[in-house]
């Protein structure tokens, strides 16, 4: 029986930025201009890493970087974790999916994902000349191997109307999902605002990825990281919402303490995007008491309580199941609680005034 959310381990599975280091310069990428490898969590560092989260009942340990390959000691750290019987998962841009680094994702069936970000030309304006055909080969090469994970994909102007060529290629290549990232603008991406969607391409996207998920319900899972895009499979009235939303659903914001990010410094963080909080460092604390922390704090206190939400988002009678980017708030706005900017939805009590 598939386990569901509810009845998982707190940290059923955590992902660790265990590099800035990249081969590319993505418009969008969240380290800035020069994403550079600095203060890394070395090779015995990795393996605690691996031993408290299996402590904790983890089941997956996933890998992200910048460029995670590009870690010498990669697949030190990943044999240590299937030694320990956890499954391994890898998000990475492609360029080094061949010869012996292919060969060790499958020696140890590391559940892949690569990054593209549309058809060929929009893809490479925002990821470099190239990238696209890199991406692809390495679909390909990881499908030859069915380890072949996900496509994750980061929503801007020039790709909202290409959504569908991304589900196209995950069927393709019989990836097992597919995942539309909103643009959230920090790092290199606040030097690149105008690549952000406005409310209004949000709407329509987010209904065209809706429909994509009916469309391929069975053959392809079609998620989402946007809150808002909760309230529209709310409105349009997706069957069984409540355990989407519970056990299926990756959009809901967790910045409240239901996340803990790891950076490659050790570096814990509430959030996978906004670098402004830290809650500790695994040198100094294990992982239990970072989460215990983390649980326990004022922040993720206030974070919770809905009723803290301002602007729109505070009144909006969907606030229970979306209430909006609290980093893109903070980020636009300076203000963590204000309305999230990207969504155009107009709550229904300002409509009646």
């Amino acid at each position: 029986m598939q386990e569901t959310l509810r009845h998982r381990p707190l940290l059923y599975m955590m992902t660790w930025r265990c590099t800035r280091a990249c081969n590319y310069n993505c418009t969008y990428c969240s380290f800035g201009s020069n994403p550079h490898a600095h203060n890394e969590i070395d090779t015995r560092g990795g393996f605690k890493i691996v031993e408290e989260l299996y402590e904790l009942g983890a089941k997956w340990f996933g890998l992200s970087g910048g460029e995670p390959l590009l870690r010498k000691d990669v697949f030190d750290i990943i044999a240590h974790a299937k030694s320990l019987g956890m499954n391994v998962s890898l998000i990475t841009n492609g360029y080094y999916v061949d010869g012996d680094i292919l060969d060790n994702l499958v020696k140890y069936e590391v559940m892949t994902a690569v990054s593209i970000d549309g058809k060929e030309e929009t893809n490479d304006l925002t990821r470099g000349a190239g990238s696209y055909a890199t991406a692809v080969r390495a679909m390909k090469r990881l499908s030859d191997a069915d380890i072949f994970d996900c496509i994750v994909t980061t929503l801007n102007r020039r790709n909202c109307s290409e959504v569908d060529h991304i589900a196209e290629l995950g069927y393709e290549f019989g990836a097992r999902r597919v995942v539309y990232h909103n643009y959230i603008p920090v790092g290199r991406a606040m030097e690149h605002l105008e690549l952000a969607p406005s409310p209004l391409q949000y709407e329509v996207v987010m209904n065209r990825i809706y429909d994509l998920m009916l469309e391929y319900a069975g053959r392809l899972s079609v998620n989402v990281y946007c809150p808002f895009f909760a309230r529209i499979a709310k409105v349009r009235g997706l069957s069984d919402f409540d355990f989407w939303f519970d056990n299926v659903f990756l959009g809901q914001c967790f910045i409240g303490g239901r996340y803990m990010g790891l950076l490659e410094d050790g570096d814990v963080r509430p959030c996978g995007f906004n670098e402004g909080y830290r809650m500790g460092n695994i040198r100094d604390k294990s992982m239990k008491e970072l989460w215990v922390d983390l649980q326990g704090s004022d922040f993720v206190g206030r974070l919770r309580d809905r009723g803290n939400l301002k602007g729109k988002c505070g009144v909006c009678e969907f606030r229970g199941i979306c209430g909006g980017c609290r980093t893109r708030a903070e980020i636009y706005t300076g203000d963590l609680f204000a309305s999230d900017p990207a969504c155009a939805y107009i709550p229904k009590v300002m409509r009646e005034k």
